[in-house]
């Protein structure tokens, strides 16, 4: 309800309209459960995501987001799981008689548009790096744990952006402590460039990055520097380089803080069949690896996604994520079709896989039905969603 009037009274004082938009998923999801997981169930999910926009004056704009999220059966657990995971509880539920609710801030931010300079602060993302998979530099902007496949999480920072030529631009960047609590220990400042070429045969863009993040009180992790190089290309193939060496001064970080992501996707039959590969090489203490902002526990991994266009409202998609250390690997079946403009109806499945299941021999795996160290997991995974744009 305040957020509400706070943005009738921005709308009257500045005397301009804010502009509403965003998206409804409405999911049902069917799942067969692998270890102490039921061996059926089932869960249902209503997810929106209400964007709002407003012009300040010609200098600027202010833009600002919100999660509304209505689930029951399965989505209830894995809200419960998130609420016992240490830094999590202050993101809460309401129940319901037979759901849970919950409503998050995603966005709330403002731009100062001047000549060659624009000022972002708020809440908002700092996005880096071109890796359409992966995502080793975007380390700023975590997943969203109440909505893994939603928009990343936003951090409060402010970002100056500098642009001396048309395709050249120099960002200098500060984002609070991931702790809220924290006082200043953690606060992390950094600066990027940004270069494009475009020309007949070639077209071309290259990103560095350097960040700073100072020492947190009573923890191992002491300063902590971080460098990033992102290239991609357009030559026929369209190639991707992706990296980013994460040092900790304190425990003298090695090549363990390396997560390095290269590959390329090309399309066949006039632009009908597209074909996406992607490695990633992820160091156990860098910025994909599980306890420092990513998920991934092994080293390496290899994504090979094809993706067949029908027609102007139907495609399918078949990936395989591999989890080349330890054997194991998840195909994904997706379908979409537009049934409207503004509708879109959507299938995903997913089959973990690892020697496990094939042999009986124990050895489970990463992306396997059920990890090493979890007692619950997966066999099959589907969803179908019906999605809302307005």
């Amino acid at each position: 309800m305040v957020f509400c009037v706070l943005l009738v009274a921005l709308s009257l004082h500045l005397e301009a309209q804010i502009n509403f938009s965003g998206l409804l998923d409405s999911t049902v999801s069917l799942n067969a459960g692998a270890g102490d997981a039921k061996a059926f169930s089932f869960g249902i999910e209503e997810y929106a995501n209400i964007r709002m926009q407003a012009r300040l004056r010609e200098r600027g704009r202010f833009e600002g987001a919100v999660n509304f999220i209505a689930a029951a059966g399965d989505y209830t657990l894995a809200a419960r799981q998130l609420a016992e995971i240490p830094g999590m509880a202050q993101t809460s539920f309401i129940g319901g008689d037979n759901f849970i609710a919950g409503i998050e801030l995603e966005r709330l931010h403002f731009r100062l548009n001047f000549e060659e300079t624009d000022f972002d602060g708020g809440l908002m993302r700092l996005p880096f790096g071109y890796g359409q998979v992966w995502g080793s530099s975007d380390f700023i902007n975590p997943p969203n744990p109440l909505k893994p496949d939603a928009r990343p999480r936003a951090v409060l920072a402010a970002a100056l952006t500098w642009y001396p030529l048309d395709e050249l631009k120099f960002i200098g960047f500060a984002a609070a402590p991931r702790d809220p609590f924290s006082q200043g220990e953690g606060m992390l400042t950094g600066l990027s460039m940004d270069k494009h070429w475009e020309g007949s045969r070639l077209a071309a863009s290259l990103q560095t990055l350097y960040s700073f993040e100072t020492p947190q009180d009573g923890s191992n992790r002491g300063i902590i520097h971080r460098a990033g190089l992102s290239l991609k290309a357009d030559v026929e193939v369209g190639l991707v380089i992706d990296a980013l060496y994460t040092y900790n001064h304190q425990a003298g970080t090695g090549h363990e803080g390396l997560s390095l992501s290269a590959g390329f996707d090309y399309s066949f039959f006039d632009g009908d069949l597209v074909v996406l590969t992607e490695y990633l090489y992820n160091g156990s203490a860098s910025s994909t690896a599980a306890g420092y902002g990513g998920s991934f526990s092994n080293e390496h991994y290899l994504y090979t996604g094809f993706t067949w266009r029908f027609n102007d409202f139907t495609n399918a998609g078949l990936a395989l994520i591999w989890g080349l250390t330890d054997v194991s690997f998840t195909p994904i079946i997706s379908l979409n079709h537009d049934i409207f403009q503004g509708a879109t109806l959507m299938f995903t499945g997913h089959i973990p896989l690892d020697r496990d299941v094939f042999t009986g021999s124990g050895r489970r795996g990463e992306l396997g039905p059920l990890p090493p160290g979890f007692d619950i997991g997966s066999y099959f995974y589907c969803t179908i969603k019906l999605r809302l744009r307005f």
